[in-house]
């Protein structure tokens, strides 16, 4: 597929020299643009700019992430494409102007002049790059692929869009960059984004996406690259309000924390659902029964009436004194205000800080009957009174959300009171504590009861809201999770990536559009992806043998790959004899290599591999060159994926868990973490849904 480039505008290199040569030759002096433009940001002299020591530390946090940002990383290419336009880009095809090239790379370079060299991938010139066809050409005439080797330039490839007389045929250099062997954390698929994730990456801030994926389908890189993408087009926006990626778990986003990083984007905060609700310490763990009613979307309701109940209608009028003078806000009025703020709905907090400027306002209506001009001084201070004051704490207590929590727990009779109609008795049984704490700090509180807080709290206080929020691995939250990272969102967008097929909680989600209810984004579209470009053919279509058992009606995901990968099925003698061995093989490969196993299996297969003298680490750990093997607890393997992978005693990973449907969603997770082969060791039976 590769062909001879025509002469490029932008080379420096002599016109003789072969096409290879002179992409090289860009690439140089690219580099040394890019060096130019930090070693510009370096020498900026802000001692004569700056007003005061506070804009001083902020113009210089600035000129540290841009410095960052220009960072050349060597193993990184600064361009991975070319797009040779037929006219140029917003001009007239008719006029028949002169066509433009373009490289596509991960940012923008531009040389002393400030014209460019290098176009951020996400600028609207370079969207043909990947969506550009045979059938649809979008103007382009060249559409150039190149290989590397390290940080070498060492081929390109050619399609010519505009030719009718050449077929498309699959790209060689883009099997290859998908299938490339991979060591430590997960890398951005910039050069290797596909029409129908580029759609999803390019969509608006407005709107919320939630993208369905099977594994290798990419969600997870396409949500990335659509935070990259929005703070590209939305930049100032999202700096004011912020942006969030929240995974599920520590292991994860430390695998995937260098990729927005890679994409010069350095100020987005990642968290797990548990880090946005530690309002108290965990300590505790729920059993699966009380866990799902503790997640269940009417809990909110419960905690709804419980706070509210503090309210109390006055019994009695208040007298304020100011000088000679007494004013009387008799009891009915207070009635009257009181139940209007019941009835705007309200945060509880906002209610009953509006409640005594109201009193005060209801003085001061007399004051000016009397013929006095009282001003908004003496509404603050009427608003202060001792006796205003107290008839606020009888009738709108301040109330601690995590007090309120620990009574709901801890008193069956203010639980069946505030639970009646919503929880059955049953339910209320089985989120009370058998042992009621004694305060908020000695409670042995479970993730469920901080998610519960969290929404005690917003209650009472309004949450912050962001710009955007990427939500990934979202099919194992709780209608109650989902709302706490709703509240994160209320006024801005998100982005939602899960596959139900991995669901592994007994609470799991059921529809993507109940979560998106719960979230507050019923609007959101919803995306399908099918096409697999990271699991092989006959990987994925040994673990899609589950899909009719725990999550039928789900399209399986076809592969792409031309390389049916390395699938062995190795019947094994008990003890660990047999995963040794076939880690050992796959070492002798290149790549990393991920030894999955059912969590009690972990303790004695790590002493295995350490008696082996086979070095390892835990997922989150970095690997290295010299020890290549992660040790992964199934519990633990979601989102991650490995090169070569080694399943140890599929039938345990579905026995640990609570129910055959969701041990099954944890082995078809484990079944498809590979990149390039799998290797399934077991001493007992298969399950039998495996065939």
């Amino acid at each position: 597929m590769s062909t001879p480039a025509h002469d490029d505008p932008l080379s420096d290199a002599p016109l003789s020299a072969d096409p290879l040569s002179r992409e090289r030759s860009h690439l140089a002096a690219s580099r040394s643009a890019l060096r130019a433009m930090r070693e510009d940001v370096e020498s900026l002299d802000i001692a004569d700019v700056t007003a005061n020591w506070v804009n001083a530390a902020v113009l210089e946090k600035q000129i540290e992430d841009r410095i960052k940002a220009l960072a050349d990383l060597s193993e990184t290419p600064l361009f991975f494409g070319r797009l040779d336009y037929l006219h140029a880009p917003g001009a007239e095809q008719a006029e028949g102007g002169e066509g433009e090239l373009f490289y596509v790379g991960r940012r923008h370079v531009h040389d002393t002049d400030g014209d460019p060299m290098v176009i951020d991938w996400r600028a609207p010139v370079s969207q043909p790059f990947y969506r550009a066809s045979k059938k649809d050409p979008q103007d382009i005439s060249l559409r150039r692929r190149f290989g590397y080797t390290g940080g070498d330039l060492t081929a390109y490839e050619d399609e010519h869009l505009s030719d009718p007389a050449e077929t498309a045929v699959t790209s060689k250099l883009l099997q290859q960059e998908i299938e490339r062997p991979r060591v430590g954390p997960m890398r951005d698929i910039v050069a290797t984004i596909q029409p129908e994730q580029d759609e999803i990456v390019r969509a608006g801030l407005s709107g919320s996406v939630c993208v369905q994926g099977g594994p290798g389908t990419g969600k997870t890189a396409v949500g990335l690259h659509r935070v990259a993408y929005l703070l590209y087009a939305h930049r100032e926006r999202l700096a004011r309000t912020g942006t969030l990626v929240i995974g599920p778990n520590r292991s994860f986003l430390h695998y995937i924390e260098q990729v927005l990083p890679a994409l010069g984007e350095l100020a987005v905060r990642q968290a797990t659902v548990d880090d946005l609700v530690a309002h108290v310490e965990v300590r505790g763990a729920d059993e699966a029964a009380t866990a799902v009613v503790k997640g269940d979307a009417r809990m909110a309701e419960v905690l709804r009436r419980a706070l509210y109940s503090h309210v109390a209608m006055p019994t009695e009028g208040i007298v304020v004194v100011r000088g000679s003078r007494r004013w009387r806000v008799p009891v009915y009025e207070l009635e009257e205000i009181v139940r209007e703020l019941l009835a705007r709905d309200i945060r509880y907090g906002a209610a009953r800080e509006a409640l005594p400027q109201r009193i005060a306002h209801a003085v001061l209506v007399q004051m000016e009957r009397a013929g006095e001009a009282p001003d908004d001084r003496v509404q603050n201070t009427v608003a202060r009174n001792a006796a205003v004051k107290a008839a606020v704490k009888a009738v709108w207590p301040q109330v601690d959300p995590a007090k309120l929590v620990l009574r709901l727990l801890s008193d069956a009779d203010f639980l069946a009171e505030h639970a009646e109609g919503v929880l059955d008795a049953d339910e209320q049984k089985a989120v009370l504590w058998v042992r009621p704490a004694r305060s908020v700090k000695s409670a042995g509180w479970s993730p469920a009861d901080a998610v519960l807080i969290d929404e005690a709290t917003d209650l009472v206080e309004r949450t912050h809201s962001l710009g955007h929020v990427v939500l990934d691995e979202a099919q194992d939250l709780s209608p109650m999770q989902y709302r706490a990272v709703g509240r994160r969102c209320t006024t801005g967008s998100a982005t939602v990536l899960g596959d139900l097929a991995q669901g592994t909680t007994p609470w799991a989600t059921r529809s993507w559009s109940e979560a998106l209810s719960h979230l507050g984004k019923g609007e959101a579209v919803v995306e399908e992806l099918t096409a697999g470009f990271r699991v092989p053919t006959d990987v994925i279509a040994y673990a899609s043998r589950l899909l009719p058992h725990i999550a039928p009606g789900l399209t399986p995901v076809a592969s792409i790959r031309e390389n049916p990968g390395f699938f062995e099925i190795r019947a094994a003698d008990a003890g660990t004899a047999g995963v040794l061995a076939a880690c050992r093989e796959l070492l002798e490969r290149e790549g990393s290599v991920g030894l999955i196993a059912a969590d009690a299996r972990v303790p004695e297969l790590a002493a295995a591999l350490e008696a082996a003298g086979i070095g390892h680490v835990g997922p989150g750990e970095e690997t290295t060159p010299a020890i290549r093997l992660t040790l992964v607890p199934a519990s633990l393997a979601k989102g991650l994926e490995y090169d070569y992978v080694v399943l140890d005693e599929p039938r345990a990973v579905v026995d640990g868990e609570p129910d055959e449907r969701t041990g099954l969603r944890r082995l078809y997770v484990a079944l498809t973490r590979a990149v390039s082969g799998l290797v399934v060791t077991h001493a007992t039976g298969l399950p039998p849904q495996l065939g």
